[in-house]
């Protein structure tokens, strides 16, 4: 098989979504790794927290959404509450379920590297690893998704623009429960995290709104709705992307290179 005759087959489709989907990423953490500019955090650690957030976190919020899904089905029926059940299932997935259980699984990454965190601004980094792995594998699995309904061109438009923001705000939410482990790992605080990992959870919660909007009030908006929402969710994941750099370069000031 030739070159061209392979670039019409799906594994050359996939390939090219599988590029797509872990290129933006991979150069996000660079970028942030890179931020540091004394005592950078060696690359091994910061890809095995990249993997996670890429591989395992991705496993365990699967199956802990699937679970607390259908604890919600079984315990509380939408219907019941609004005669509307796909909608409010929806919405508490998205808005709730999701937030929680996935900013949970990839803040443990976070602590597989706890023997490299010396520094707080070192937990921001690897938060940043993982949730930038974990955009990764999500992304790729939406293009893969949406490639039966929009085609190759649609599928790789649709990984390329959740590439960005997605990946933006993966990053950032993580690392600010990173931020809140390495607060705890280097001073020795036993109740720093939560507050953090909550508040990772309503910027993830808060992005998940912003993408749904379009969707949530078609009625009212109609086109305008996904134009605000997709603004929004841009928006607000890269000045929370630019918020967590400063802090790492915020954290570099005052560091007397080695």
């Amino acid at each position: 098989m030739g070159l061209l005759d392979f670039l019409n087959t799906p594994y050359a489709v996939v390939v090219v979504l599988l590029i797509f989907a872990f290129l933006p990423p991979i150069a996000f953490l660079i970028w942030v790794r890179n931020t540091e500019r004394y005592g950078r955090e060696p690359w091994f650690a910061v890809i095995k927290v990249f993997v996670w957030g890429a591989v395992f976190a991705v496993i365990i919020s699967i199956f802990l959404s699937l679970g607390l899904t259908w604890l919600y089905n079984r315990f509380a029926p939408a219907y019941v509450i609004l005669g509307s059940e796909q909608t409010l299932e929806s919405l508490v997935v998205v808005l709730v379920v999701a937030p929680f259980v996935e900013e949970g699984a990839k803040a443990i990454g976070v602590y597989t590297a706890a023997y490299n965190i010396n520094e707080v601004e070192d937990g921001i980094v690897y938060g940043a690893a993982s949730g930038l792995g974990f955009s990764a594998t999500e992304n790729l699995f939406y293009g893969i998704a949406a490639l039966v309904m929009l085609g190759p061109a649609g599928s790789i438009t649709l990984i390329v623009v959740r590439s960005i923001s997605s990946a933006l705000l993966h990053a950032s939410a993580t690392s600010t429960t990173g931020l809140g482990i390495g607060k705890s790992l280097v001073s020795g605080g036993k109740n720093r995290v939560a507050p953090y990992y909550l508040i990772a959870v309503a910027m993830h919660a808060s992005y998940n709104f912003f993408a749904s909007f379009g969707e949530l009030y078609k009625s009212s908006f109609g086109d305008n709705g996904y134009l605000f929402g997709f603004a929004a969710a841009w928006i607000f994941a890269i000045i929370a992307f630019s918020v967590l750099r400063g802090k790492i370069s915020k954290g570099e000031r005052g560091v007397t290179p080695k």
